[in-house]
């Protein structure tokens, strides 16, 4: 019965934080576009930038016709669900990019007296929603990955591709959380967020067979990238694993994004014990 009753407390204590968020969301964008020119101009920069990028890629496999065995179709998707989830992560976790702002101005000791969660209120702290130019193209290339690879779809095929997708987002806002979370110690970021995040990103956008052991370790194990990305995408394509997993590993490998998450939240409830004031 008491366990009961705790489960339906924790009901309206975790909608109401969502709705928070969502409140949160909603007073960012009505302030951004207060300037919509400018938001509509970033929207399109963030897009062309994802353009030049991929004819990068494009370059590369019009020259030498596949990586590793994967053409170009293959790594479309590969890359289109890197930038999906990571421009849906940036645009809603953009809070704990700008949080070693909070930690070094003292700005976080206001965060410790309200009466919500730290993660809640440093994550609804600020919103990038000029990176939906990012999300747009990512998808527009996903969807043509997707159309091209010859994949056999099925139903359990298209719930692998939601599941990798809602997996590399939750992936790279725990990315974000942690560095973040380093800050505490630190008090700057050390260009350690963009180090991070940017270099999953551009290592995520390729198969993981083209690196060399140690760096597919640290894209398995460390910062699971390649697990959330390479082992599922190849599931969905039918292709075997030249590095011997099991065929059957793809179709749980979305799930190391969540315990990543859960890690980096333990970091942050470990940071946020050892911060102490700047005094400021």
């Amino acid at each position: 019965m008491a366990a009961s009753r705790g489960t339906l407390r924790t009901v309206p204590m975790a909608s109401g934080a969502v709705w928070l968020y969502l409140r949160f969301a909603a007073t960012h964008f009505r302030a951004q576009m207060q300037y919509p020119g400018a938001l509509a101009l970033q929207i399109i920069g963030s897009a062309l930038f994802t353009a030049i990028e991929f004819a990068g890629v494009w370059a590369l496999l019009n020259r030498f016709g596949n990586v590793r065995g994967w053409e170009l179709a293959e790594v479309a998707v590969l890359y289109g669900l890197v930038m999906v989830g990571f421009s849906a992560a940036e645009a809603t976790g953009r809070g704990f990019d700008t949080f070693h702002r909070q930690v070094r101005g003292g700005g976080f000791d206001r965060v410790l007296l309200r009466p919500r969660h730290t993660v809640l209120q440093v994550a609804g702290a600020d919103f990038a929603f000029h990176r939906a130019g990012r999300w747009l193209h990512g998808a527009a290339i996903l969807v043509w990955g997707l159309c091209n690879a010859g994949i056999a779809w099925n139903p359990a095929r298209v719930i692998l591709l939601a599941e990798t997708i809602a997996g590399v987002t939750v992936l790279f806002l725990g990315v974000f959380v942690a560095v973040a979370a380093v800050t505490f110690w630190t008090v700057q970021s050390l260009e350690l967020f963009a180090i991070v995040s940017n270099g999953s990103v551009d290592a995520g956008s390729y198969p993981a067979t083209v690196y060399r052991r140690f760096m597919r370790h640290f894209l398995f194990y460390l910062v699971p990238i390649g697990t959330v990305t390479y082992f599922p995408v190849a599931a969905l394509l039918g292709r075997p694993d030249p590095l011997g997993t099991p065929p059957w590993f793809g179709w749980i490998a979305p799930a190391a994004a969540p315990l990543f998450l859960a890690a980096a939240l333990l970091l942050w409830r470990l940071g946020t014990r050892h911060y102490s004031s700047t005094g400021s």
